[in-house]
C-alpha cells in the first residue's frame, strides 16, 4: 500500500505540474495575442518587407539650339504575379480564355519563341503559382506601347498580373559629338557591395540636379522575387534639364576638321574649341585621343590639360613689356643670324632662322623668334623676374580656369624669385617654356584680345530647367574689364595680324577669303614619361576671325608622334583652324543683305493657325478665297501676303516642339497633350508666346507655357 500510494502521490505531482504548465502556456499565448500580436506581426512583416528606393529619371543635356546630347531612355522589365486575383477569379476564367490570344501576340511580335513554347511555359508558372515570372526584360518604350494592348495585358494589372518595373539606360545620342565634355553617368558595385558612381564632365558636374530626388516602395519578398505593395509608393522627383552653350553644327565641324588632321598625321591627339567672343560662351569642345587600334576617341579632356605652351605664350611677354614701357612694337631688336644667342643666363634657339638680324619686336612676335622674345623679356624684367609673375595673374595664367566642369588641373610655374633660379625660368617663361597652362587659358586670353580686352569667363551652361520652366539662367561674366590699355591691345591685335600676313601662318593662310589674327606654337615636349630627345611636339594655333569684327576666337592643339615630319603650328594646328573658321564664317558670320528681308509694312497682317480642315470651312464658309500651300498636312497657318490670305503646311513631328503661335487654346491644347506633354495657360485669346521653342526636342511630361492674348 505504502508503495501504490507514494507512487500516486508522484503520478499526481506531475499532472499538477503539467497543467500549471499548460495554463502558463496557454496564457503566455493569450498574452502575445491580444498584447503583443501588433508587435511580433510587423517583426514578421519586417522580415517579408523592405522600402527600397525608386530612381529618378535623370535630367537630359541639350545644346543651345535644344539638341539632345544625354538623355535617359526608359527601358521595362515585365513580371507577371500569377496569384492575382484577376487570374485566379473562377477557377482561372481570364488567364484561360486568354492564353492562346496573348501567347500568339508575343510570339508574333518578339519573334523569339513559338506560340507552342510560350503556352507551356506559361501555364506551367500558373500552375507553379509563380507570383514573380519574368516574362521580358528591357523593353524600349515603343516595345513596351505595344506590348500594353496585348490580349490580357490591356485589361489591368489586377486581371492580367502584370508587374512593369522601369529603369533607364544613359544614351547620347550624337555619339562622338563633345562627348568628353557632356561627360557620362553610370553605377558600378564596388568590392563592399556599395553602388558608386562614375561621372566626368557635365554629367559630373551638375550631377545632383540631373540625379532628381529618389522615391520610395514598400515591397515584399517572396519566392522568386519582390512584389510592390499597392498604396505604399512615394513617386521619385524627376532630374533638372541642362542647357548647354555648344551648338552641334559648330561641334561637329570642330570634330571632323581635327579627326582629318589627327588621321592624316598619325598623332596620339588634339584638342579644337571655339569660344563666342563676346559672351565667352565654349560653342565647340573637341577631344580626340589615339585608340591602339588606330580610331579616335574623345578619351579625355585635352582641352583642360596643362602643358608647356610653347610660342602662344608669347603674347602675354607681348603685353606685359608693352605695357612695362620698356619696349615699343617698332624698337629694333639683334636676333642674329645663327638661329640661337646668349640671353642672359641660358642661350636660346630659334626654330626657324629669322628673316633678317635685326626684327621689331612686332616682327620677333610674328615670325615667333625665341630670341626676340626673350631679349625684350629680359630687358624689361631681368632686375626682378617675379614681377613677370604679376602679369601672368593680371592675364589669369596662374589659376584654374573658372570653367563650368569638374576637375580642373591648376597652371605648373617654375619659381621666378632670383635667387631660385627666377631670371633663368622667366627668360625660358618668356617663349613658352618652364610653364603649363590649358589649351582653355589660352583660348581664353587671346579671345580678351578679340573683345577689345574684356576677358570673359569660358561657360558651357546656359540654364538649369524643370519642365520647361526656367529654374536658373547663366549670364556672361566679365573677368577683366581690361587687361591692357586700348593702345596695347590694338598693338598686339596688329602684331596678331601681322603673324597671317607675313609671319609664321602666312602659308596656312593663303588667298583666306576674310581677314583672320592669330599666333602659331610648336613646343618641344618634355612632360611625364616622353623626354625631349623623343622629339613629340605640341603644335598650336589660336586666333580670332573675322580680323575686323571678332565674332569667334578658336584654339587648335595636337600633339604629335615621335619624330613626324610635321610638326609646326603653322603646318598641323593651322590647317584645322582655317577649315573650321571658313566654315563657320560661311554659316554663322557672312551677313546676307538685309534688305531682302525686310518684312513689308501692312496694316492688315496677322496669323491665324489651327487645324487645317477647321480653316479650311471657315474660309469656304466665308466664301474668302485664299492660297492653299498646304497639301496633306493635318494643321496649318493663315498669314496676309499682299492683303491676301495665304495658308501654309505647319508641320509636326514627333519629339519635336511644334510651333502653337496663333493658334486658339483648344487646337493647342489637343495637339500639346497628343504629345504627351503638361500645358500652362496665362491670358485670352490666341496664342503669342511659348515656353519652349519651336523645333526643340521634347522629353515627355514637361511643361509647356502657353501666353494668350488679343
Amino acid at each position: 500500500m505504502e508503495v501504490r500510494r507514494d507512487i500516486l502521490w508522484r503520478v499526481y505531482l506531475s499532472f499538477i505540474g503539467m497543467a500549471i504548465l499548460s495554463l502558463l502556456i496557454l496564457g503566455k499565448a493569450f498574452y502575445i495575442q491580444r498584447f503583443q500580436g501588433t508587435y511580433w506581426r510587423s517583426m514578421s512583416d519586417s522580415m517579408h518587407q523592405r522600402i527600397v528606393e525608386l530612381d529618378a529619371d535623370r535630367g537630359t543635356i541639350y545644346s543651345e539650339d535644344g539638341q539632345m546630347l544625354s538623355t535617359s531612355l526608359p527601358q521595362f522589365d515585365i513580371y507577371m504575379d500569377f496569384l492575382a486575383d484577376g487570374l485566379r477569379d473562377k477557377g482561372g476564367k481570364i488567364f484561360r480564355e486568354n492564353i492562346d490570344s496573348f501567347t500568339i501576340a508575343m510570339a508574333d511580335f518578339f519573334n523569339d519563341k513559338t506560340q507552342a513554347q510560350y503556352k507551356k511555359e506559361l501555364l506551367q508558372a500558373y500552375k507553379s503559382k509563380n507570383r514573380y515570372y519574368l516574362l521580358k526584360k528591357k523593353l524600349s518604350f515603343e516595345q513596351y506601347k505595344t506590348f500594353r494592348e496585348f490580349p490580357l495585358v490591356k485589361l489591368g494589372k489586377n486581371k492580367s498580373g502584370v508587374i512593369v518595373e522601369v529603369n533607364s539606360k544613359r544614351l547620347s545620342p550624337f555619339g562622338l559629338l563633345a562627348n568628353r565634355t557632356i561627360g557620362l553617368s553610370r553605377e558600378y558595385i564596388v568590392s563592399d557591395g556599395k553602388t558608386k558612381k562614375q561621372n566626368v564632365g557635365l554629367e559630373k558636374k551638375y550631377d545632383s540636379l540631373l540625379s532628381g530626388q529618389k522615391g520610395q516602395r514598400l515591397v515584399r519578398f517572396i519566392a522568386g522575387g519582390a512584389v510592390p505593395v499597392e498604396g505604399f509608393q512615394v513617386e521619385p522627383e524627376n532630374g533638372k534639364d541642362v542647357f548647354t552653350t555648344l551648338d552641334v553644327n559648330m561641334q561637329d565641324i570642330a570634330e571632323n576638321a581635327l579627326l582629318n588632321m589627327l588621321v592624316k598625321s598619325e598623332s596620339p591627339y588634339g584638342t579644337c574649341m571655339v569660344m563666342e567672343t563676346k559672351t565667352g560662351k565654349i560653342k565647340a569642345m573637341a577631344n580626340l585621343g589615339r585608340k591602339p587600334d588606330g580610331n579616335y576617341w574623345e578619351d579625355d579632356n585635352y582641352a583642360l590639360r596643362v602643358t608647356e605652351p610653347g610660342s602662344t605664350i608669347k603674347l602675354v611677354t607681348l603685353l606685359s613689356v608693352l605695357d612695362k614701357g620698356s619696349s615699343k612694337l617698332n624698337d629694333l631688336v639683334e636676333v642674329g643670324s645663327a638661329g640661337q644667342m646668349l640671353v642672359g643666363p641660358r642661350i636660346v634657339n630659334d626654330a626657324e632662322r629669322a628673316p633678317k638680324p635685326v626684327l621689331t619686336v612686332e616682327e620677333c612676335f610674328a615670325h615667333s623668334s625665341n630670341v626676340g622674345m626673350s631679349k625684350v623679356a629680359y630687358k624689361a624684367f631681368a632686375d626682378n623676374p617675379s614681377e613677370f609673375k604679376k602679369y601672368l595673374h593680371r592675364f589669369h595664367m596662374d589659376v584654374r580656369s573658372p570653367i563650368d566642369l569638374p576637375d580642373i588641373p591648376a597652371p605648373q610655374l617654375a619659381s621666378l624669385e632670383k635667387k631660385n633660379g627666377g631670371l633663368m625660368n622667366m627668360v625660358t617663361m618668356s617663349f613658352g617654356y618652364a610653364i603649363q597652362v590649358s589649351p582653355l587659358h589660352t583660348l581664353t586670353l587671346y579671345n580678351a584680345i578679340a573683345n577689345n580686352g574684356k576677358m570673359m569667363k569660358p561657360y558651357l551652361v546656359n540654364s538649369i530647367q524643370s519642365n520647361g520652366i526656367m529654374i536658373k539662367q547663366f549670364s556672361p561674366t566679365v573677368l577683366e574689364d581690361n587687361i591692357c590699355s586700348a593702345s596695347i591691345i590694338e598693338a598686339a591685335k596688329k602684331s596678331m595680324e601681322a603673324v597671317i600676313t607675313e609671319g609664321t601662318g602666312k602659308l596656312a593662310f593663303k588667298d583666306m577669303p576674310f581677314a583672320v589674327a592669330g599666333k602659331t606654337g610648336t613646343a618641344h615636349v618634355a612632360d611625364g614619361n616622353i623626354k625631349y630627345y623623343d622629339m613629340v611636339y605640341q603644335a598650336s594655333f589660336v586666333g580670332y576671325f573675322p580680323a575686323n569684327d571678332p565674332q569667334y576666337t578658336c584654339i587648335v592643339v595636337i600633339r604629335t608622334k615621335p619624330h613626324a615630319a610635321v610638326h609646326y603650328g603653322g603646318d598641323l594646328a593651322g590647317p584645322v583652324f582655317r577649315e573650321v573658321a571658313t566654315k563657320l564664317y560661311a554659316m554663322y558670320v557672312r551677313k546676307k543683305d538685309p534688305t531682302l528681308y525686310a518684312i513689308r509694312k501692312d496694316s492688315l497682317a496677322y496669323l491665324y493657325a489651327g487645324n487645317t480642315n477647321d480653316i479650311k470651312d471657315v474660309y469656304k464658309t466665308l466664301h474668302v478665297g485664299f492660297s492653299d500651300s498646304v497639301q496633306q498636312n493635318e494643321w496649318a497657318a493663315v498669314y496676309a501676303v499682299n492683303n491676301e490670305p495665304v495658308m501654309k503646311a505647319n508641320t509636326v513631328r514627333p519629339q519635336v516642339m511644334p510651333n502653337v503661335k496663333g493658334m486658339g487654346l483648344k487646337d493647342a491644347l489637343y495637339l500639346l497633350e497628343n504629345m504627351g506633354l503638361k500645358v500652362s495657360v496665362k491670358g485670352k485669346g490666341k496664342i503669342m508666346t511659348q515656353s519652349v521653342k519651336p523645333g526643340m526636342s521634347l522629353a515627355k511630361g514637361i511643361t509647356v507655357m502657353l501666353e494668350l492674348a488679343g
